[in-house]
């Protein structure tokens, strides 16, 4: 059984034959970037939100969301590598990786079909996988850490380039080996701002196939002009990673305006709030 559903992208460039053909791994095309965006609007929202339901809504939420919209638009992005071809994503699967909630190092989260689903309903289910992976209950998580316990430090690099060979070359399910399956998605979000961080740029990890990682960073109130007047502001860095072999500056500036879009127009973007409770 495969373990992804793919299909090769037709009519590639020369320029994306030439970018695959230059850059061997992840190791060397990694493209930085840093979009600034406005953040009143979204705090406004997600406080209100919480006021409604009760359910505390955070700023990666908004992110992991508004990626799931940003790779529906742009399924050229909704990709991996194999054979050195592109090969398109049928679904839209994102991980969040969560720092300091897991003394094992961060918890990671996979979401699949985020394009379809809420992002309440994203909500609830980023907060009870997490838990679940805190708790040790998270049976194929706990398998992959043991199982990586047992590999000796000078075969590491060796291991993880097998089972990414396995799983993503030739798209083998890779349960047999007690792992779950497409663990990281087609984008790993990391929220750099818990750390207090303001700008981090993640290094893409060649084994994991993600093209695009991304580190929102910590909200901060800063000096904006309104209408030629300097006026206070809240704003939020999302730093971005991504591998250009196969995404370039048509890519990014969809998944950009995407996310500024979304983040500053939330109403819009993420629904009406719903009907306060009835007490």
């Amino acid at each position: 059984m495969a373990h992804l559903e793919l299909k090769p992208k037709r009519d590639v460039s020369s320029f994306r034959k030439l970018a695959i053909g230059s850059w061997a791994t992840a190791y060397d095309p990694t493209v930085y970037g840093t979009l600034t965006v406005r953040m009143d609007a979204a705090l406004a929202w997600l406080d209100a939100f919480h006021q409604r339901t009760g359910v505390r809504l955070t700023a990666t939420h908004l992110v992991l969301k508004a990626m799931g919209e940003a790779l529906r638009r742009c399924p050229d992005a909704n990709a991996l590598l194999r054979y050195q071809r592109i090969y398109l994503r049928q679904r839209i699967t994102v991980c969040a990786a969560l720092p300091g909630a897991d003394q094992r190092g961060l918890t990671p989260v996979r979401i699949e079909d985020v394009d379809q689903k809420s992002v309440h309903a994203l909500a609830l289910e980023v907060e009870s996988t997490a838990a679940r992976v805190r708790e040790g209950r998270d049976a194929q998580v706990e398998q992959g850490r043991s199982l990586l316990t047992r590999v000796p430090h000078l075969l590491l690099h060796r291991f993880t380039g097998l089972v990414s060979f396995l799983t993503y070359t030739l798209n083998l399910d890779p349960s047999w080996l007690g792992l779950p399956r497409d663990p990281f998605g087609a984008a790993v979000v990391v929220d750099v701002g818990e750390l207090g961080l303001e700008t981090a740029y993640l290094p893409l990890a060649p084994f994991t196939r993600v093209p695009i990682f991304l580190a929102p960073g910590a909200v901060r109130e800063v000096a904006v002009v309104e209408e030629g007047r300097v006026v206070p502001g809240h704003v939020m860095n999302i730093n971005a990673s991504f591998d250009h072999r196969f995404l370039d500056g048509y890519h990014a500036g969809v998944i950009a305006s995407t996310l500024r879009e979304m983040l500053e127009h939330p109403e819009e973007a993420f629904g009406p709030l719903p009907a306060p409770s009835a007490e």
